[in-house]
């Protein structure tokens, strides 16, 4: 807590300087610049099984499996998604241990690794992957060479803990609103932008099962970071909401505390489009100087920038 009242006040009275500077000085505030210690094992209740003392695996059903890592600081889930073709690793985690070796350890199926988004806690980082695919945007392609496609500070994060930024070899570039075909189970693919510009959600509609990697999930949601954006958070809610939500069950990619996988469902998305609009019209008011955190739900809270330097111009 010391160290965010620190940001705050550092940050508050640099609040005129450009976006970028405002980002770096906060991770170089708030970041350790290495990885932290491991949080101590906890109870995460019958049905799920630990894995090295440190993943867990709760078996959603017979073919989706979430792979958390509890002790990790940011308590990351990644989820594998199984069909008869062909499996899908929706995240990576920090890879700061191989939870590759634990998807294969639940099918013999090829695995094509997917990132929701850049962040280095998703991203596995030295886990080489045979097969990664990504989401298919114009500035992303324009930027890979041969799809060797570098990521940029800002998108990766990793100094935060010390992380050195990847490069992805990408073998298959999916497109919004595109379907991923695993055989007898498909996969939608939905831009949700706001966490970041690239961030995606995969929907499995016959299973009644969104994957929303970072976009949404139980605590703190952050759209204050580089390439965060209000407005596309707007966008990413409404793209949500413009899907038959009905009985969808909402796996995200964070939790605050076990025990379980963290699920949510379209009320949570429905809220969080609420507080967004409240936030744009100046109805919703937020506490803190920077970044000012505002109430969304019992569950969920966004933290954003101030109003002096939120853009809604694109909106």
């Amino acid at each position: 807590m010391r160290t965010l009242f620190i940001a705050i006040v550092l940050l508050a009275g640099l609040s005129a300087i450009g976006v970028h500077q405002r980002h770096n000085i906060l991770l170089s505030v708030l970041g350790s610049g290495e990885p932290p210690p491991l949080l101590e094992k906890q109870d995460e209740g019958s049905g799920v099984d630990w894995v090295d003392d440190y993943f867990i695996i709760d078996a959603l059903d017979e073919r989706t499996f979430a792979i958390g890592e509890p002790r990790y600081h940011q308590q990351v889930f990644s989820y594998l998604i199984l069909g008869t073709d062909r499996a899908i690793l929706f995240d990576a985690g920090p890879g700061y241990y191989d939870v590759k070796a634990v998807a294969e350890s639940l099918t013999d199926l090829p695995i094509t690794f997917i990132p929701s988004h850049f962040h280095f806690d998703h991203t596995g980082n030295e886990i080489t992957f045979e097969n990664i695919a990504v989401v298919d945007l114009p500035y992303l392609r324009e930027r890979a060479r041969n799809n060797r496609l570098p990521l940029t500070q800002e998108e990766h994060l990793g100094s935060f803990e010390g992380v050195s930024n990847i490069v992805l070899n990408v073998d298959e570039w999916i497109a919004p609103g595109s379907e991923i075909n695993l055989g007898d189970r498909t996969l939608r693919v939905l831009l949700t932008p706001g966490h970041t510009e690239e961030s995606i959600s995969l929907f499995d509609a016959q299973s009644r099962m969104l994957f929303s990697g970072d976009f949404i999930y139980p605590g703190p949601l952050f759209a204050f970071l580089p390439n965060s954006s209000l407005p596309d958070y707007v966008q990413g809610a409404e793209a949500l909401l413009s899907e038959d939500m009905t009985d969808v069950t909402i796996y995200g990619a964070h939790r605050v505390t076990p025990p379980g996988t963290p699920k949510q469902s379209v009320a949570d998305v429905k809220d969080l489009h609420s507080a967004l609009i409240g936030i744009r019209d100046g109805d919703l008011k937020g506490a803190g100087l920077y970044p000012v955190i505002y109430p969304i739900n019992e569950d969920m809270q966004l933290w954003a920038e101030p109003k002096w330097l939120q853009d809604w111009a694109s909106d």
